[in-house]
């Protein structure tokens, strides 16, 4: 009975021993985890640690592969010294902040902060710095400089003084005719032109910009265009003349109906000759080509009143043009802007047919087929 006792005793010690040591172990264990989830980022999750860390890596790799084509690396105090703590905030959106700044030698910049989670691995972010980073053109904006510190991306642009395009095409609430006359519109509309010329011919590789609109052109002190914010564009070689996209991208009103509709035809530089096209009417029109409120059914759909409009020479006085001139630059404008958003991708003209019709006399310009497809917003209802 000794002996059975004294048996069952070293083995309840020998269990009570091992059950302190995995509890001692659980316990470190459980330390080792807090202090390791403290550790993570605000978001306390290793999935998205993991993620932004891959994604840092994805960008260090475009950045070390792009080598000597990519702008000025700026680190990330350097930003916050030159907007002054992010002081003036020029606007935001789904994409991030903007920043007005200053440079050591005085230039007014533009400093864009984009959202850690805008652009999946960082594609924004890439997208720009490996379209805009190689362009010189005097209707694209500059990009001077960028930043990318961990899950910190930035991106510092020359500063355009007048702001947006959109600002100035408008009619607002009391229907006050356009804030510039329509020469200086016309101006506008060529010198975009020229900028997509550019983009789409005249770089080593062509770049789809495909998310054209009157908020992405800015205009300088003497209102010259640059086309801006490149977030959604493709590099396309040239010898290739469409892009594969999974996804649809662009604005409501102003994506080209292949876009979203692959039946039409492929993506290509004709998908940006279309969103010009809407725009350039926006600016004759100075409405949004789509407009529910309209009182005229008829007029819901901008292109289709504009295009009777001057297929039967009516005035074009409604649109605020009063003068001979202003309304032979306004028919051009529409002829092009008709041509530009004709549903097949083929029967629209390159973009730099449109600036030779832009620089063309009226009398000599067709007047392109009446656009049957349906307004874009009601055949497509979300931004992406």
């Amino acid at each position: 009975m000794c002996h059975c006792a004294q048996k069952c005793l070293i083995q309840n010690s020998s269990l009570a021993g091992a059950t302190t040591a995995v509890g001692t172990f659980l316990i470190c264990l459980l330390v080792f985890t807090v202090n390791f989830i403290r550790k993570l980022p605000p978001d306390n999750s290793i999935f998205f640690w993991r993620k932004k860390t891959k994604d840092s890596r994805n960008v260090e790799a475009f950045l070390e592969n792009y080598g000597s084509f990519v702008p000025r690396r700026y680190r990330y105090s350097e930003l916050k010294k030159m907007t002054n703590s992010f002081k003036e905030n020029l606007g935001q959106g789904g994409y991030g902040s903007v920043f007005k700044g200053k440079l050591n030698d005085d230039r007014l910049v533009t400093v864009k902060v984009l959202n850690n989670s805008k652009g999946g691995n960082g594609e924004e972010f890439i997208n720009e710095v490996a379209s805009i980073g190689r362009t010189y053109h005097v209707n694209v904006v500059a990009l001077l400089g960028f930043c990318s510190e961990g899950s910190k991306r930035a991106l510092v642009y020359e500063f355009m003084p007048k702001g947006s395009l959109e600002k100035f095409i408008y009619l607002d609430k009391f229907g006050v005719s356009h804030a510039l006359d329509c020469q200086k519109l016309f101006q506008i509309a060529v010198g975009i032109a020229r900028g997509l010329e550019y983009l789409h011919g005249g770089c080593s590789t062509r770049i789809l910009h495909l998310d054209i609109k009157p908020h992405n052109i800015l205009l300088d002190d003497d209102f010259c265009p640059k086309i801006s914010d490149f977030g959604l564009a493709k590099l396309c070689p040239k010898r290739e003349s469409t892009v594969s996209m999974l996804d649809a991208r662009g604005t409501v009103g102003y994506i080209a109906p292949e876009v979203f509709c692959r039946n039409i035809g492929g993506v290509s530089h004709k998908s940006d000759v279309y969103s010009y096209g809407m725009m350039v009417l926006e600016m004759i029109g100075g409405r949004k080509n789509t407009d529910a409120g309209a009182e005229n059914t008829s007029e819901i759909y901008f292109p289709h009143w504009i295009y009777k409009q001057v297929l039967f020479k009516e005035s074009l006085g409604l649109l605020g043009f009063r003068t001979e001139a202003e309304e032979e630059i306004a028919r051009k404008m529409v002829i092009v802007g008709l041509g530009c958003i004709q549903t097949d991708p083929t029967n629209r003209p390159s973009m730099s047919k449109v600036v030779e019709m832009l620089e063309e006399r009226l009398e000599r310009l067709q007047m392109p087929p009446k656009p049957y497809f349906s307004s874009p917003s009601r055949s497509f209802s979300s931004t992406t």
